[in-house]
């Protein structure tokens, strides 16, 4: 890059002035030049505001210097070494400079590792990704670049992030669906995720929790964490899963037997599909759209049990497996939801992508050493798909699905099943 005599006659003042001298070798090391002088200049003014002037005696003064000593702070493309001066209190103890201590608390390779490695760069060349290969900006030992740095400072704040976010407070969201599903990390590691929808329409990463296996006893710790921090489990609310009956079980026992849970669609029709020869594929896959479409609950019922006694003789076990949670299934039918709300809350599609988000970001894991580390990515990859979220297509009806599971708490309530069952006497 040539120096014009535009930029000679523009030449500013100190404390820049000696790295613009420096813009015709490499902008990037004029800007990190530039950055090392006016954090220079604002360290000396911090200290002149604790000691006064040099050679001064002001009786204001809350310390005195006490030499210089370098130390190093994090930049896009490294560590940087810095001289910076010391100041002592007045009763020996060392007095913090606050321009240097906003500088090292910014951490910006660190949040550099996290954003990269979210993107799927790999830790063995995250020192090319911060770096131009034949930059002129040095990279010497200790400038926390290697895939080694590049790993702790990714564990650092991905583990400081998933401490925050799951003990953030739940209380203040107006939730009115939550989606719970798992996914498998590893032949003995499971990760179970709760994902949730607010009054706005508004999604919400609630919760995540690690087991063996999705059983009821690992739903039921994510369940009791999101009661203790702050979960109401007296306000009811539409509860969509996969089918799995460890989810139901736990459900039902925190949030009540007449809890509103619709099971997954779109699952229901792939695990039926998958056990059938293809020349059935059509027709059955054309019956369990005509019900799902179906304003009538009572009617879609019928229609699929017609469709399951069809296939009692040559497929019993299918014709079983459609039977299976007909009640869950038609759960967004028997509310009298609206047909562009239903196809939103039929299927557990919500918390499907995130969980795609969360096998992107993984991908380059080879093994997962523990359940924690599975936890971290797995956090971090749930945040990153936040980024992407949408409000939820049929959101300006949400008041009518508040409505109806008030309407379906009342009616499967004690004293509403005493009153049915007085009118029917």
């Amino acid at each position: 890059m040539k120096t014009s005599t535009m930029m000679t006659s523009a030449m500013p003042s100190a404390p820049v002035g000696k790295a613009w001298e420096e813009v015709s070798a490499s902008f990037d090391r004029f800007c990190l030049a530039a950055g090392i002088e006016t954090l220079g200049a604002m360290m000396e003014a911090d200290a002149e505001m604790a000691c006064g002037p040099r050679h001064s005696r002001s009786e204001d003064r809350r310390g005195h210097r006490w030499g210089r000593t370098q130390g190093k702070i994090g930049f896009h493309a490294g560590k940087v070494v810095i001289e910076r001066p010391r100041v002592r209190r007045l009763n020996g103890k060392e007095l913090p400079l606050e321009s240097w201590e906003q500088a090292v608390d910014e951490d910006w390779l660190g949040q550099w590792a996290m954003n990269l490695m979210l993107i799927n760069v790999s830790t063995r060349k995250f020192r090319r990704a911060v770096r131009l290969p034949e930059g002129d900006v040095p990279a010497p030992a200790g400038s926390g670049v290697s895939k080694s740095a590049a790993s702790r400072h990714f564990v650092a704040l991905s583990a400081a992030r998933m401490q925050e976010w799951m003990a953030s407070d739940l209380s203040k969201l107006d939730l009115l669906v939550i989606q719970i599903d798992g996914i498998h990390m590893d032949e003995d590691l499971i990760l179970v995720a709760a994902i949730g929808v607010d009054a706005n329409g508004d999604k919400h990463p609630l919760g995540l929790m690690e087991g063996a296996t999705e059983n009821a006893a690992t739903v039921q710790a994510l369940i009791d964490n999101l009661v203790e921090r702050g979960l109401d489990p007296a306000v009811p609310r539409l509860f969509i899963i996969d089918g799995a009956k460890a989810l139901s079980k736990a459900i039902r026992r925190t949030f009540g037997g007449a809890a509103a849970i619709q099971r997954c669609q779109v699952h229901k029709a792939r695990n039926i599909m998958e056990r059938l020869p293809k020349s059935l594929h059509a027709s059955v896959r054309r019956v369990l759209r005509q019900a799902w479409e179906l304003d009538d609950a009572d009617k879609a019922e019928k229609l699929i049990r017609n469709l399951a006694q069809r296939l009692e003789r040559d497929w019993s076990g299918v014709s079983g497996s459609i039977l299976e949670g007909i009640d869950e299934i038609l759960t967004v039918t028997r509310l009298g939801l609206p047909k562009e709300l239903r196809r939103s809350l039929a299927c557990t599609n919500i918390i499907e992508n995130v969980m795609g988000t969360v096998r992107r970001v993984c991908r380059n894991v080879k093994r997962w050493r523990s359940a924690s580390m599975a936890m971290r990515w797995t956090a971090a990859a749930m945040q990153e798909a936040t980024k992407g979220f949408r409000r939820l297509k049929a959101h300006k009806q949400l008041p009518t699905l508040r409505a109806a599971l008030e309407a379906h708490r009342n009616k499967n309530s004690p004293h509403g099943v005493i009153a049915r069952q007085a009118n029917a006497a």
